[in-house]
């Protein structure tokens, strides 16, 4: 009898709806909170309070977790009204501007606020318009896709660079043929005009690192790059903005895995930063590469992480040359209204 009826119980409770204004997610092996609530748009305050859960609790695989709905208003209040935002409890004004997409100095000089002001529980906030800053990462600098009759001389000798730094920067053979719908990356503010539109076929240079099919969560790249001496919450919001952790992501610029990395970076980070030998098919690898790259562009911008993530996207020499592109700016905004999600 208490067998049928624990079995009917079971039944009843797999068969109930999630609570209102909630979704729900059962908890895979490695996940974290963290990785859970930035997959799903959530603070991991957000996600911690719905389940009565610490935001620094560890997650055991097979729980599962309910998700409150991004964007949804705090328990016994009206909705806001669209192009409005009720701060909840726990809430920064950094944290809000990463998940609505916009720059922390956008949101406040939308609301007369500085960009460190705090803001209280049931503050109702002004979002800026749609389209007034960009929600998403700027596209990686310099990506060309060679058309029919381009050769990697010709290409380089219009960049104003060496057709051997071209070549090394791409993972390519100098002297090998340069094939029409081969992607690499240009020189910053290298100005070629394509002789024909793009070939509909996509090459990529055979080069470490390698596209690989795997995911690591916001704790594990966190983690990786703290070991380098990189802040946690920097690494994982660069990573979060260039692949949304995702190792398999090729840029039309060529660059490869969870932080995007350009053949010519792995192999100058293996040969001067790398004490040991780096697996080109390995996420966490990718990582520590990528972390090693961040922790010298800190050490020689003086520990500036505004800086560092200028140069990690426009390339450090070009930041100091020319000053930080608008599209720089951008990218730079975007990781540091991030940070705030992974920690910082």
């Amino acid at each position: 009898m208490l067998a049928r009826l624990t079995a009917a119980l079971v039944a009843v409770c797999a068969l109930a709806p999630a609570t209102a204004g909630a979704a729900v997610h059962v908890v895979a092996p490695g996940e974290t909170l963290w990785g859970i609530a930035t997959a799903n748009n959530l603070s991991a305050k957000a996600v911690a309070a719905a389940n009565g859960l610490d935001p620094e609790a560890r997650v055991i695989a097979g729980t599962t977790l309910t998700l409150p709905l991004a964007g949804a208003a705090m328990a016994g209040t009206a909705a806001p009204a669209a192009g409005s935002y009720v701060v909840r409890p726990g809430d920064s004004l950094s944290a809000i501007a990463a998940r609505q997409g916009v720059s922390t100095a956008a949101l406040a000089g939308a609301n007369g606020l500085k960009p460190t002001s705090w803001v209280l529980a049931g503050t109702t906030l002004r979002l800026p318009a749609a389209g007034s800053v960009a929600a998403r990462a700027p596209e990686a600098m310099g990506a060309y896709k060679v058309r029919p009759g381009d050769t990697l001389s010709g290409l380089a000798a219009a960049a104003r660079v060496p057709a051997s730094q071209m070549a090394y920067m791409n993972g390519l053979k100098l002297d090998a043929p340069l094939l029409a719908g081969t992607v690499i990356k240009l020189p910053t503010g290298a100005s070629i005009q394509p002789s024909a539109p793009a070939p509909a076929r996509t090459i990529v240079p055979q080069a470490a690192p390698l596209a690989t099919a795997a995911r690591l969560s916001a704790w594990q790249v966190g983690s990786l790059a703290a070991q380098q001496g990189v802040p946690a919450s920097l690494a994982a919001a660069i990573a979060w903005q260039e692949s949304g952790f995702n190792n398999a992501k090729i840029s039309a610029a060529n660059a490869r895995g969870i932080m995007q990395l350009m053949p010519g970076t792995w192999s100058w980070v293996q040969a001067n930063l790398a004490g040991t030998k780096l697996d080109p098919s390995s996420a966490s690898d990718n990582v520590r590469a990528g972390a090693l790259y961040l922790a010298h562009l800190l050490r020689e911008t003086n520990g500036d992480p505004a800086l560092a993530a200028a140069g990690y996207y426009q390339g450090l020499s070009s930041v100091r040359r020319i000053g930080m592109l608008p599209e720089t700016r951008r990218y730079v905004d975007n990781v540091l209204a991030l940070r705030s999600r992974f920690g910082g």
